[in-house]
């Protein structure tokens, strides 16, 4: 659109050099099976793709609807024990399961958001908690899933394919949900449901006010979150393939370090999560033999974050350099201005 001597654009300088390092990157970290035979990159970073998908999801959920939720672990581990059952039990491809499991778990978030909906601010975050655990109890009681027990996927779901080709297909799957999980954010915040999503946000009474469906607003993120999420407990589960339901559901491994992660690089941010999962990712590296100081640093981090810099990383950036990797909003540029 023009207009006289300007015109109305999302694209910056950066973000165009920005979507061509991303670009490449994409490259090198597609093709790394075949430039990693030892798999010293690909084995870490499998975790690290995995808790930027969920991270983004969170961010997606709490840094733009408002709906701050500490019960994603639920979703997590509606996929490891879909996924069991399709590849386990059924007999279905486990990398087709992938997708069933996501769905499944969208499928489950409606009735939880038709009660969690009701809720608002501080008991809507506790309520979900409390869903997630009456879940993972339900799991662990339940005779067909053994949640109480350790579960495997064994050679009856995972013998058509050698350990070589589940490592490389286990990273790509991870990879894809990792970049998907950032275009997602990306495409909602571009369209009509990402600005209904912030006016809910900032003030549902004003958002109702200028005609915007509060719950069906929600519910379209809620839902896709859980699918996303459901799928990524699934490659959670191929990349460790076995599990309970004290892990599948651990607050603590994929709810608590998500928003650690969240917070660290920056809510309400689509770089915000990137930024966090690096120093996730340093942190993991430095500390791999010491899993408890792991979890106490990061927090620390992140609390330290929370009072010194509220919007992260991220916005440590923008002070010193505002720069829109991923511009969702359009702004009136100058011809001059125009990237190439």
């Amino acid at each position: 659109m023009t207009c006289g001597a300007h015109r109305i654009s999302r694209r910056t300088p950066e973000s165009t050099a920005g979507l061509v390092v991303f670009g490449a990157l994409l490259v090198a970290l597609a093709t790394l099976p075949e430039w990693d035979p030892d798999r010293t990159l690909q084995v870490p970073l499998v975790t690290v793709l995995i808790y930027l998908s969920l991270a983004q999801m969170w961010n997606l959920l709490a840094g733009f609807a408002g709906l701050v939720s500490i019960g994603q672990q639920m979703f997590v581990g509606i996929g490891v024990y879909s996924l069991l059952t399709l590849a386990e039990d059924r007999g279905i491809d486990p990398y087709l399961s992938v997708v069933l499991a996501g769905l499944v778990a969208a499928v489950l978030s409606i009735p939880v958001a038709l009660f969690a909906f009701r809720l608002k601010g501080g008991y809507f975050a506790i309520g979900t908690w409390v869903i997630a655990e009456v879940v993972r109890l339900l799991v662990i009681e339940s005779d067909s899933l053994a949640g109480g027990d350790v579960r495997s996927l064994t050679r009856n779901s995972l013998g058509a394919y050698s350990r070589e080709a589940r490592d490389d297909i286990t990273y790509w799957l991870a990879l894809a949900l990792a970049v998907g999980a950032t275009a997602i954010v990306v495409l909602v915040l571009r369209s009509r449901l990402g600005l209904g999503l912030r006016a809910v946000r900032d003030s549902e009474g004003g958002a109702r006010g200028l005609g915007v469906d509060v719950g069906r607003t929600r519910l379209i993120v809620w839902v896709v979150a859980a699918f996303w999420t459901g799928a990524t407990g699934a490659v959670i589960l191929l990349n460790s393939p076995s599990a309970r339901a004290d892990s599948a559901f651990s607050v603590l491994r994929w709810t608590a370090l998500v928003i650690f992660i969240v917070v660290i690089g920056g809510v309400g941010s689509t770089t915000g999560p990137i930024l966090g999962v690096a120093v996730f990712w340093f942190i993991d590296e430095q500390l791999a033999e010491a899993d408890t100081w792991r979890f106490i640093i990061l927090g620390t981090v992140a609390v330290v974050m929370a009072v010194l810099a509220p919007k992260g990383l991220y916005g440590l950036l923008q002070r010193w350099r505002p720069v829109q990797f991923f511009p969702v909003r359009r702004r009136l540029v100058p011809r001059a201005e125009e990237p190439a």
